[in-house]
């Protein structure tokens, strides 16, 4: 039973100290990409964690369980399990996490039910604001500009972004194109499934440091992620520009909410850019956080490749 043990106590070290870590680094604004791969294996390693630990625990429960885990397994694998003497708690710890799960799913679910739901409404909003003339079909346009005094811009679908004439006049040269770039990179990289998944987790279990922390990181590092994507093509100086154009009147370069400070932090940080890591090193750092989710499974299968020896 040590087994499931270990790998619960496992997660909930990984759950604890990840957010801590990764908080007292400053490589994650240097790289978006690669930080946002490190949440996600570590993120998975407390997912794997969990389901190995309810399955080995249900196992051990009910045979029913135990038979398609084990599926054809060398009798002498089960055994060093040592599933018979596992007490009763084995199922308790098995529902709870099945629980767990269950939780998990719904709260993904109803997130992504949400999202569109807002996409739906933003559609007719568009729909009411600029209606199609008498004769005219419905097309998916790269562009749309719509009637506004505030600079607005946000992508509605992969291929359509919505932009206030307001905000056409404040952007010039090549910012407009340097806005559309970041906004394709959202869509390229599909931010919007990280963004969902991040939000389930952390609706699901507000306790969980690991969940909330992955969730607000999600948000601010897609964010530069996209804006790097833009600033290959058009330059920083640009992306930058277009982002003062669009939010200096909204008061965020002076005492503001946290969640619109990231507007001047991402600005500061492409005007003042630090050099990004070597090839070699992104290499290493991407190849550790790729075996973050296989310790778990490395420590499951221990009893089983010893027996096995």
């Amino acid at each position: 039973m040590m087994v499931p043990l270990t790998l619960m106590v496992l997660g909930v070290l990984a759950a604890a100290m990840a957010p801590r870590l990764m908080a007292r680094s400053d490589w994650p604004d240097r790289e978006p990409v690669l930080a946002l791969w490190v949440w996600q294996c570590v993120v998975a390693g407390v997912l794997l964690c969990c389901v190995l630990a309810m399955s080995l625990s249900a196992s051990a429960a009910w045979e029913t369980v135990r038979s398609p885990v084990f599926g054809f397994a060398p009798r002498v694998v089960v055994e060093a399990y040592a599933l018979q003497g596992h007490g009763p708690w084995a199922g308790v710890l098995a529902l709870l996490l099945a629980c767990g799960g269950a939780w998990t799913a719904v709260a993904l679910t109803r997130e992504v039910r949400a999202a569109r739901a807002r996409r739906r409404q933003r559609r007719a909003e568009l729909l009411r604001r600029a209606p199609l003339l008498p004769g005219e079909e419905p097309r998916a346009e790269r562009l749309v500009v719509l009637e506004g005094d505030r600079p607005e811009a946000w992508w509605l679908a992969h291929s359509q972004l919505v932009v206030t004439t307001s905000a056409l006049r404040r952007l010039k040269g090549s910012q407009l194109d340097a806005l559309i770039a970041h906004e394709q990179g959202h869509a390229r990289a599909r931010h919007d499934l990280l963004l969902y998944s991040a939000s389930a987790l952390a609706v699901g279990f507000p306790q969980i440091p690991v969940f909330a922390a992955f969730r607000d990181q999600v948000h601010r590092l897609v964010e530069l992620a996209a804006d790097d994507v833009a600033s290959r093509r058009f330059g920083r100086l640009t992306i930058a520009l277009a982002l003062v154009e669009l939010n200096e009147d909204r008061g965020v370069f002076g005492p503001c909410p946290t969640q619109l400070a990231q507007v001047p932090q991402r600005v500061d940080r492409l005007l003042s850019p630090a050099p990004r890591f070597t090839p070699g090193r992104r290499l290493r750092m991407t190849a550790v956080a790729t075996l973050v989710p296989a310790v778990p499974l490395l420590v499951a299968f221990i009893p089983g490749l010893r027996a096995l020896t």
